[in-house]
């Protein structure tokens, strides 16, 4: 044990496993599971072939099998199996081996290797079983690190279905889950995931979430099943690319994030700069917290999960925007960084830039022109920005705009500066 009586992560999370495996043992079925190896290393060997190296999750290998490489498909046959430097006949779930295949292929950390008879499946929507490990409670729909076996994903997690009682297994009403907690709740991954369900096989069945501010591990899980409708979805792509739409509006997309506390200048700075932007004939739109708010997100209020789904869904559609070669403005509080990091990866390199409109609590207050923090101080307004719910300043915008120091004309001028450097 650790200092202060605490469990190490490592050891916190063997233990919420063990929970899991006691709810959902791995079934016996009626004959030897299928080969499943997840590729922990890609190395050249002595006899300059490709190794592909890992630990044998299910089943057994042979020379001569056939396999696939997932999540691409491709199939390869084993021309050799080597296990403790030596050359194998066989070698079976447990074993750490490494498996030289016949001809070209191409595989990577991270991917599957598994019966080319019997491959495993592939989603990015789940049923899962949580067990919640951390202080913080699960921010509903912020994105978390996902690692399963040697994948690595990012995911988020909707608001559970229900809360199982530790005692008698009762299912309860959650909005979300606390230390200790364990639950069942659907999970979306950025891309499709290579799995089994935990019942099947633990190994590729069973997860961690990590805190990817912290770093720090705050949930272990299981996947109890894919979703049918993740299955039926592609992407479908299309003949005009963003960078033809790009060039024919002659500029370069990008999507100016302000950012700052409520009253801190954001929406006027971001008219200003769309006047200016507008005059030298470029391409723009502004999307404006309040506005989108009467519209898109009516539907969403003022809590820490509705303020997450707003940002999300605020960072899809200036997504979209910049595909269409448009210069996006938006003028919203995002409070938290998680959520400006996840739109900022939805992006491409440059495209997102981050402008911290900086103005002190009490400079942001004294414009109140909306009557906003009255309210909030009376506690008549809940969950409000710099009174009752934190503000994350950026630690690494790209512009940081100090509104006491600077006339919203200046700032703009600054801005356009910064992403239409002179010829």
């Amino acid at each position: 044990m650790s200092e202060g009586g605490k469990a190490p992560p490592e050891e916190s999370g063997n233990a919420a496993l063990l929970r899991l495996a006691s709810l959902a043992p791995v079934a016996d079925g009626a004959g030897p599971r299928p080969f499943r190896l997840p590729v922990d290393e890609v190395r050249r060997t002595a006899r300059d072939s490709c190794g592909i190296a890992g630990t044998i999750a299910s089943g057994a290998v042979r020379p001569g099998d056939s396999v696939c490489i997932l999540p691409a498909g491709d199939s390869a046959r084993v021309k050799a199996v080597i296990a403790r430097g030596q050359e194998r006949a066989v070698a079976e779930a447990g074993e750490a081996v490494t498996l030289l295949l016949e001809g070209g292929v191409d595989c990577g950390r991270a991917d599957v290797l598994a019966a080319a008879s019997d491959p495993p499946e592939m989603a990015d929507q789940f049923e899962a079983t949580i067990v919640w490990m951390a202080e913080e409670a699960l921010h509903v729909g912020r994105g978390y690190t996902l690692e399963l076996a040697t994948q690595t994903v990012r995911a988020s997690v909707r608001r559970p279905k229900y809360r199982i009682d530790p005692d008698t297994k009762e299912h309860l009403a959650a909005k979300t889950l606390r230390l200790d907690d364990m639950g069942v709740a659907e999970i979306q991954t950025d891309r499709p995931l290579v799995f089994e369900p935990f019942a099947r096989d633990h190994t590729l069945g069973s997860f961690v979430l990590i805190d990817p501010e912290t770093k720090a591990r705050v949930a272990a899980g299981m996947l109890n099943f894919g979703l049918r409708r993740s299955r039926n979805l592609r992407w479908q792509p299309t003949d005009v690319t963003p960078r033809d739409r790009a060039d024919l509006k002659q500029q370069t997309p990008c999507v100016l994030w302000f950012t700052g506390l409520s009253g801190a200048g954001k929406s006027t700075i971001a008219n200003a700069v769309e006047k200016k932007l507008a005059l030298l004939e470029r391409h723009t739109f502004l999307l404006d917290g309040d506005n989108i708010r009467q519209g898109l997100n009516r539907d969403l209020g003022f809590t820490e999960a509705d303020r997450i789904e707003n940002i999300r869904r605020i960072g899809e559609v200036a997504k979209l925007m910049a595909d269409a070669g448009l210069i996006v403005l938006t003028a919203f509080i995002s409070p938290f960084r998680a959520e400006r990091a996840m739109v900022r990866r939805l992006l491409a390199d440059h495209e997102f830039v981050e402008i911290f409109v900086d103005t002190p609590l009490e400079v942001a207050e004294s414009r109140d022109a909306k009557g906003l923090y009255s309210k909030a101080r009376r506690g008549e307004l809940e969950n409000f920005t710099g009174i009752d719910s934190p503000y994350e300043a950026p630690e690494n915008a790209e512009i940081v705009i100090d509104t006491v120091a600077m006339s919203a004309e200046e700032a703009a001028d600054r801005i356009v500066r910064h992403i239409l450097p002179p010829e």
